[in-house]
C-alpha cells in the first residue's frame, strides 16, 4: 500500500518531467508552446462560459422553484410500481445538466438517509456510472462546430438510463 501511496504522489511530477524532457528532445520551445496552450485555454475558457452559465443557471432555478420536488412527488406512483425509489429521480434528472448540483442532491439523500442507506448507495453509485449528458454535449460540440450530432443523444440517454438502472439494481432498491 506505501508503494502505491507513493507512486500515485510521484505520478504528477514525472509526467510533467517526461513532457519537458520529451520537448526539449524534440527540440521544441517547451515554454512557448506551454505559453500558446495556456492562451488556447483561455480562450476555450471565455467561449464556454456562456453555455457554462445558462446550465448552472437552470439547474439553480429548477432547485430553488421547488420543481424537482414536485417531479419527484408527481412521478412517485409511477416510479415505485416499477421499482425505482422516487427519491432518486431528482438527482438522476439533474445529473444530465450539472455534476455538482447532483452532488448536492445526493448530500441531500445522504442527510436524510444516511449515506450507508440503500438509497445513499444508489446514488453514489449513479452519479458515479451516468454522465452530464447536456453538459458535455453542449461544451464538446460546440468547441468543436459540431452542427448534426445524430445518434448522440438518444445513445447518451440510452447509457444513462442503464447506468440508472444498474445503480439500483446493486444497491438492492428494487
Amino acid at each position: 500500500m506505501r508503494l502505491i501511496l507513493f507512486l500515485s504522489d510521484c505520478m504528477v511530477p514525472f509526467v510533467i518531467f517526461f513532457v519537458v524532457v520529451f520537448g526539449l528532445l524534440m527540440k521544441r520551445p517547451v515554454y512557448d508552446d506551454f505559453v500558446e496552450g495556456a492562451k488556447e485555454g483561455a480562450r476555450t475558457a471565455a467561449g464556454i462560459m456562456p453555455t457554462l452559465m445558462g446550465l448552472m443557471l437552470g439547474v439553480g432555478i429548477l432547485r430553488s422553484s421547488g420543481f424537482l420536488e414536485y417531479l419527484e412527488n408527481m412521478l412517485s406512483g409511477l416510479t415505485s410500481a416499477v421499482g425505482i425509489p422516487s427519491q432518486l429521480l431528482p438527482a438522476a434528472l439533474v445529473k444530465l445538466f450539472s455534476s455538482s448540483a447532483a452532488v448536492s442532491l445526493a448530500l441531500d439523500i445522504f442527510r436524510e438517509y444516511g449515506p450507508d442507506s440503500g438509497l445513499g448507495l444508489a446514488v453514489s453509485i449513479m452519479l458515479s456510472c451516468t454522465e452530464t449528458v447536456f453538459y458535455t454535449m453542449s461544451i464538446y460540440f460546440m468547441k468543436a462546430g459540431v452542427k448534426k450530432t445524430r445518434y448522440t443523444l438518444p445513445g447518451a440517454l440510452l447509457a444513462t438510463a442503464a447506468g440508472i438502472i444498474v445503480s439500483i439494481f446493486l444497491a438492492n432498491c428494487m
